[in-house]
């Protein structure tokens, strides 16, 4: 509970001063004092009582703006390296049917296996990491990673069907 001495809107101008320092954006200050104000709301059971209010608000702000700064410095990456593909050349047919194959392969995992093999293999996940996203022991995790690609290795050696020229001789 919020110590009755002082309120959160005595703090307003302090947290739009901040703000201001930190994103150098009037437009963005406002967003972020809100944003701090409305997450202080929801969060305000975290809050002990006797702890200053100030730097509690504070900090909010702070963690706000540092993941809005994350948040944008991704999407910039993203858009640059979408930026980037126009940059190289077209795969050759060879490479393009190859790839096919790979991803109907991979397409055609069990799902549980093709999450887990996205996340630690496509994303860079670690097998901690991804057992967090999974919701799933690390073990099990490592157990589905393996099982698909010993699919995708299995996938790979088998041999292609025999193919024959329509019409030809034998022999010819």
């Amino acid at each position: 509970m919020i110590a009755k001495s002082s309120k959160v809107t005595d703090y307003i101008a302090d947290l739009r001063r901040y703000a201001l320092a930190l994103t150098r954006s009037g437009h963005d200050v406002e967003d972020l004092v809100q944003e701090t104000l409305a997450r202080a709301y929801d969060r305000r059971a975290d809050f002990r009582q006797g702890e200053a209010l100030r730097p509690w608000l504070m900090s909010i702000l702070h963690n706000l703006h540092v993941d809005g700064v994350r948040s944008r410095m991704i999407r910039q990456k993203h858009a640059a390296s979408a930026e980037m593909k126009e940059d190289f050349a077209p795969a050759s047919q060879e490479h393009a049917v190859r790839l096919s194959e790979i991803r109907r392969a991979f397409l055609a995992l069990p799902e549980d296996q093709r999450e887990a093999l996205h996340l630690v293999g496509v994303e860079g996940l670690t097998y901690p990491e991804a057992s967090l996203v999974l919701g799933v022991p690390e073990g099990t995790v490592l157990s589905r990673v393996s099982l698909a690609r010993k699919s995708l290795r299995d996938r790979e050696h088998m041999p292609a069907p025999y193919l024959r020229v329509v019409g030809a001789l034998d022999g010819a």
